[in-house]
């Protein structure tokens, strides 16, 4: 693994960074003190955020990346692995927003037909479609390919009938990517398509599911008699488990999240500096010992996550597939979200268990606690963390299956 940038990968970072001075907008990045939930925050209309937003899209869309990896041809820049991850690492020390077009695309890229990409692609690229995904179901999460929506054909449709729950802004959503049953007869891991369907169309309904932190981003999502047309259908009719699997070769190193979590530690640091002890000129690192080696602790950790974030790069820009080493990012990471989460509450004491976004005593506008709450779900989402450690036992140790 090498660590450092060759000649040319050192020339991309400095025009990464000259076109951030000359083009991301102050307005957009998130100071240390700034509640993330505020209204100035999520560029509500009192603020001039939803203006400097359409500003740095527009740039990125002018420069291509805002599909990176997508050929130019398609609004991309045709990044090779190592170009998007210093992108995406400058993006993530810049506290800039992500922006970009969803993963749909790259599979439609694969398997779409020119029709489907004519269609489907430009719209992403211009951010006039929200796309969510209808995978999961209630009885088929991990075990994904048990999903039993239905599909039947009736001449040039389908007609949908299921439920889709975890389903991620299906609420804000205008189109949904999903995977249906065609073939009930078939083996398990047959018989599936992979759809393409607008969200407004009849027999489409959407219900919130309230986490306990009161984020209202997941959903169920039911389908009655819903018809989409056959053309709709990406890749062959009965084959979408491959399809729904595929991907680009870009850049998925995890690295922003990486970046994010130790800019995190630094944001907690200098808010716990900040407030000092007024008799004693103590911070709560000072003031007690488990804690404080706890917080060095994670400090340690936010660069183990980065460096494997560095060996799924390392490995991409070879040529080489990520396998386990992927999942071993994916289950350090999330599982790391939830110990940062662990230290904040105990370092800030017993106003950090404080979510009131209007109250003077909740740190930071309750952003500790929320964290707290919301990173449970981090170990489910994108695969459990006992799925990834099965890929890492049998694939990356060689075990056997129990």
């Amino acid at each position: 693994m090498d660590f450092a940038d060759s000649p040319d990968q050192a020339v991309f970072r400095g025009q990464v960074e000259d076109f951030f001075a000359k083009n991301f907008p102050a307005a957009l990045a998130m100071r240390a003190d700034e509640d993330p939930f505020s209204e100035e925050a999520m560029g509500g209309p009192a603020t001039d955020k939803a203006t400097a937003m359409k500003l740095w899209r527009a740039a990125l869309v002018d420069k291509g990346w805002i599909a990176p990896a997508w050929p130019k041809e398609y609004g991309g820049a045709d990044l090779s692995p190592m170009e998007q991850f210093i992108l995406n690492e400058t993006i993530a020390e810049r506290n800039a927003p992500r922006v970009g077009v969803p993963d749909v695309g790259s599979t439609i890229m694969v398997h779409g037909t020119a029709e489907q990409k004519a269609e489907f692609l430009p719209p992403m690229v211009r951010g006039e479609s929200r796309w969510c995904q209808g995978y999961s179901e209630p009885g088929s999460g991990s075990d994904l390919a048990s999903l039993q929506t239905r599909a039947i054909r009736d001449g040039d449709d389908f007609v949908i009938n299921g439920q889709k729950i975890w389903t991620s802004g299906a609420h804000l959503a205008n189109m949904i990517f999903m995977l249906v049953r065609t073939d009930p007869e078939a083996p398990k891991h047959r018989g599936i398509t992979y759809l393409l369907s607008p969200m407004n169309v009849p027999g489409i309904e959407v219900r919130p599911l309230v986490q306990m932190s009161d984020a209202r981003g997941f959903n169920e999502t039911f389908f009655e008699d819903v018809r989409v047309p056959v053309k709709n259908a990406v890749g062959e009719i009965n084959r979408g488990w491959y399809v729904g699997a595929t991907h680009l070769d870009f850049e998925r190193s995890s690295i922003g999240s990486a970046v994010g979590q130790r800019k995190m530690l630094d944001t907690l640091k200098d808010y716990l500096i900040k407030e000092r002890d007024s008799k004693s000129g103590k911070t709560r690192l000072g003031q007690v010992d488990a804690p404080r080696l706890e917080f060095a602790d994670r400090y340690i950790e936010a660069t183990v996550a980065k460096t494997l974030s560095q060996r799924v790069i390392s490995m991409q820009a070879r040529g080489l597939i990520p396998n386990y080493e992927a999942s071993m990012t994916k289950v350090f990471a999330t599982e790391f979200s939830q110990r940062i989460a662990r230290t904040s509450t105990k370092l800030l004491g017993l106003y950090g268990g404080l979510r009131d976004r209007n109250s003077d005593y909740s740190p930071m506008k309750g952003r500790w606690a929320t964290m707290y709450l919301s990173s449970v779900s981090a170990t489910i989402a994108g695969g459990t963390s006992e799925i990834q450690r099965n890929v890492i036992a049998t694939r990356g140790l060689g075990l056997p299956r129990g």
